[in-house]
């Protein structure tokens, strides 16, 4: 099915794309700005870069949400998961973050098949059980070794709840709502808060912050049109499967940027996760 190919094409550019954000994201908070002029500039930027799609594609009509209430909760989840995302970064390697976040297509498989009825068969079923048990491996509980505290593995398990109910109930909404309109929400919330936050507290941006808060704003808002438009095409589940292929990027990301070579049961657990 064309369709089908284009959505799964669509939704691995949005999951690149959203590791690039989160790479930025880490850099951004290893200069010690808070989380929430992150999330500020997050929001800002996303919301800019839509309306300037829409002014030059002359299409600001798609930029309005048809149902508030919908949207609204939408954002809500949106705004938790990325926070969470913001405190995890600090806390957790690049590559462990991407394997604790893969309960997410465990969780939506799950969830998919009990509110939107897709059909969950028993290959899946292993599938998942498999997916869980290399998530085990990966973060080894039983090591003495830790490659993380605990505020980085709460915040990546709010994460995951947040991100998950916010894929299936997108799922949902994709049927009547556009891609740009769901993702200007979004930023325009986040910004709302953030900013809202930095009444109290704002630290100075630097010419190299600002550049890397532009980037997250601009790659996380290209990276949501893809995922939405993905969405719309074929089911939740195949959209969250296309998930684990941020655990290459990601893990090449971090050698990249921060030399990071993952561990023995890193690669164990990875491997069973793929």
């Amino acid at each position: 099915n064309p369709s089908h190919l284009r959505a799964m094409a669509l939704a691995l550019a949005g999951f690149t794309l959203w590791v690039l954000t989160d790479t930025a994201i880490k850099l951004a908070g290893q200069t010690g700005l808070p989380w929430f002029e992150v999330l500020a500039f997050l929001g800002l930027f996303m919301a800019l870069f839509l309306l300037a799609r829409g002014l030059v594609c002359r299409d600001l009509q798609a930029l309005r949400p048809h149902q508030l209430r919908p949207q609204i909760l939408r954002s809500a989840l949106d705004l938790g998961n990325n926070i969470c995302v913001i405190v995890a970064l600090r806390h957790l390697t690049l590559t462990l973050f991407y394997i604790l976040i893969f309960l997410a297509p465990i969780t939506v498989a799950l969830l998919s098949s009990l509110f939107l009825r897709e059909r969950l068969s028993w290959r899946k079923l292993l599938a998942i059980l498999a997916g869980f048990a290399g998530v085990v491996i990966a973060v080894h509980p039983w090591g003495g070794s830790r490659q993380a505290d605990w505020i980085g593995y709460t915040a990546c398990f709010v994460c995951v709840a947040c991100f998950s109910v916010n894929i299936v109930w997108s799922r949902v909404l994709t049927q009547t709502e556009t891609s740009e309109s769901l993702t200007l929400f979004s930023g325009t919330v986040m910004a709302l808060v953030g900013f809202g936050i930095m009444l109290f507290h704002a630290a100075p941006l630097t010419p190299r912050v600002a550049a890397l808060l532009i980037a997250v704003g601009v790659l996380c808002a290209a990276g949501s049109l893809c995922f939405f438009a993905a969405l719309r095409d074929t089911t939740a589940a195949n959209v969250s499967q296309l998930h684990y292929t941020q655990l290459v990027t990601g893990t090449l990301m971090a050698w990249l940027v921060w030399h990071q070579v993952p561990g023995l049961d890193t690669l164990l657990g990875a491997a069973l996760i793929l």
